[in-house]
């Protein structure tokens, strides 16, 4: 955000890894952080299966990366974590 705030003009960045994760990715690696095997609490049903994308649905944060040589430092994993990690937080105070 600060570098954005930094650039003389006001842009649209896309802010993202570059790295493409499914839902069951996002949602095996929340359960894991929690020590849990979501297949016992997940239901799929197949019928919002999707063929696979011939073009892969993914951030592009180029541009940002290329006016203002920002990357993303955290992984898919830290991120996840760090989202249960606020849910269980706000959960235990409620």
């Amino acid at each position: 955000m600060w570098l954005m705030l930094q650039n003389n003009s006001p842009q649209d960045y896309v802010i993202a890894s570059q790295k493409t994760h499914s839902v069951r990715d996002f949602v095996k690696c929340a359960f894991d952080y929690v020590n849990l095997d979501y297949r016992k609490f997940v239901e799929l049903d197949p019928r919002f299966d999707r063929p696979s994308e011939k073009i892969p649905l993914r951030g592009n944060s180029s541009k940002i990366f290329s006016e203002l040589s920002w990357q993303s430092e955290k992984n898919f994993a830290d991120i996840v974590s760090e989202m249960v990690e606020n849910d269980l937080h706000l959960f235990s105070n409620s």
